[in-house]
C-alpha cells in the first residue's frame, strides 16, 4: 500500500518567506534535495494548474531521478497543495503533498503531509529525507541577513 508521512516543524521565519521557499526555483534547488544530492529545477509555473519539473542527482554516484507535479491549491502564506510523480516507471503512482503554514508568536508552524508514496520507497527513507530537507529549509528561511547599503 502507498505510504504517508506527516511532518511538523516550527521555523523562526515569517510565513510568507517559508511559502516563497516552496515556489522559488533557486530556493527549491537549495533546500529540497536531501543530504548527498544536488537539485535542479527544469520548469516552474507556480500557479494553480501550473506545474514544475525537477531532478535530484546523487553527488557520489552521479545517478539521478526526475519528477514533476501540478499545483492544486496555492494560498499565499498559508497553504500549498501539489502532486508529485516520478518519471521512473518502477515508482508508479501519484503522490500528493499538502503544506500548511500558520503564523505563531515565534515564526511559522509548518505541517506537511505526503500521501501516495510508492511501495518501492520505504516510508522511513521519506521521513529521513524530509528531515534533512527541512533542516536545510530552516537554514535558508531563518537567516536574517540585512540588505547591503
Amino acid at each position: 500500500m502507498p505510504g504517508t508521512v506527516t511532518l511538523h516543524r516550527v521555523l523562526k521565519a515569517p510565513a510568507d518567506r517559508v511559502y516563497r521557499a516552496f515556489l522559488d526555483p533557486d530556493a527549491m534547488a537549495k533546500w529540497l534535495p536531501p543530504h548527498g544530492f544536488t537539485g535542479k529545477v527544469h520548469e516552474m509555473d507556480a500557479r494553480v494548474g501550473g506545474g514544475y519539473r525537477m531532478s535530484f542527482t546523487n553527488f557520489g554516484t552521479g545517478s539521478s531521478h526526475s519528477f514533476g507535479g501540478t499545483y492544486l491549491e496555492l494560498v499565499p502564506g498559508k497553504k500549498l497543495r501539489y502532486n508529485d510523480q516520478f518519471d521512473n516507471p518502477g515508482l508508479p503512482g501519484v503522490m500528493e503533498v499538502t503544506v500548511t503554514l500558520k503564523t505563531v508568536m515565534c515564526g511559522t508552524e509548518l505541517h506537511i503531509v505526503q500521501q501516495g508514496i510508492p511501495d518501492a520507497i520505504p516510508v522511513e527513507f521519506c521521513y529521513l529525507g524530509w528531515q534533512e530537507s527541512l533542516a536545510l529549509l530552516a537554514q535558508l528561511v531563518e537567516a536574517d541577513i540585512p540588505d547591503e547599503p
